[in-house]
């Protein structure tokens, strides 16, 4: 008989009922394709209940299968190609919006990184469970500061003078208020722009483009019973150093944490700036500062009505 913590480890999750357990599949990003579904479908029909439920991480879990059926539903699932999921100490399925692949807002490909980071994270051991996500913009549908690595799509606007007429468009569509005219021109406030892109798809002469187009990176959240909020590490961070990114805070991690600590409780414990003195090497550019910290995105964020602040950054 397997442990609850072997049957996690295969994405079976054991239930009240005895002899029961709930099997997870695999959706990273939150896409599956029809065959896939429909292969859920017939399998929760054939060997549980007819029900399927969704986790809050976009994962399908089969309720009320048998623990004898287990070998045969996950034949089955196999044949149409879905694999099943994962719980307890280990990297989970990422998690991931639709990002630039058909939503207007999005600014990164989230779906790609997700399912890249599946194929090459899933399931790595660890002191706990550790969830990454990945949002397209600063509207962050994914949640970044609540998960333990988050990458959130953000870009830095530039301007040619020379296109700009001066209409004052940008100005008005700005949320946060972070652009303003000054000699007929569109000036940002960076302390203020978030990176949404918002003043890019106003401008009608083309004269605002993307400057320069990443992700900002958060370290150490969680929700759950004791909610944490993550830690601000980065900004602008180019695709190609995602995966350094997620390696480097992995093997931290395993080397910092302790058993059953999770990685934001690693990081208090032990203190940012030892994390940030990891990643330097990896994208020193990209660290925020203490000053990047002044920013009021960052000075504090109300979590269940608690102001959580962040330490000072070494640079």
């Amino acid at each position: 008989m397997r442990s609850p913590e072997e049957l996690k480890a295969g994405g079976l999750i054991p239930q009240r009922q005895k002899r029961m357990v709930t099997i997870r599949c695999m959706a990273p990003g939150g896409r599956l394709t029809s065959q896939r579904l429909r292969a859920i479908a017939d399998v929760a029909d054939k060997y549980g209940r007819g029900i399927v439920h969704l986790s809050v991480r976009m994962s399908p879990e089969i309720l009320y299968v048998k623990l004898e059926d287990v070998e045969a539903v996950t034949r089955e699932l196999a044949a149409a190609g879905q694999r099943l999921a994962s719980c307890g100490k280990r990297v989970r399925v990422p998690t991931a919006c639709g990002g630039c692949e058909y939503n207007p807002n999005g600014l990164v490909d989230t779906q790609r990184l997700a399912q890249e980071v599946n194929e090459r994270y899933f399931g790595w051991d660890l002191p706990h469970k550790f969830k990454i996500s990945f949002s397209g913009c600063p509207t962050d549908c994914m949640r970044s500061r609540e998960n333990d690595l988050g990458f959130q799509g953000e870009v830095e606007p530039a301007l040619d003078p020379n296109k700009c007429n001066g209409c004052g468009l940008c100005v008005e569509v700005c949320q946060e208020g972070a652009l303003y005219l000054k000699d007929n021109l569109p000036w940002r406030d960076p302390g203020r722009c978030l990176g949404c892109g918002d003043c890019l798809h106003s401008c009608p002469t083309d004269a605002l483009t993307v400057g320069r187009c990443g992700h900002a990176v958060y370290v150490g959240g969680k929700h759950g019973r004791h909610p944490h909020v993550a830690y601000p590490i980065a900004s602008l961070v180019p695709d190609e150093l995602i995966f350094p990114v997620i390696e480097t805070v992995i093997h931290w991690y395993r080397e910092h944490g302790q058993p059953g600590e999770r990685i934001g409780d690693t990081i208090d414990r032990v203190g940012i700036n030892i994390l940030r003195r990891a990643l330097k090497p990896v994208i020193g550019q990209y660290l925020l500062s203490h000053v990047d910290l002044e920013k009021p995105r960052w000075q504090s964020v109300f979590y269940r009505g608690v102001a959580a602040t962040f330490p000072a950054y070494e640079d």
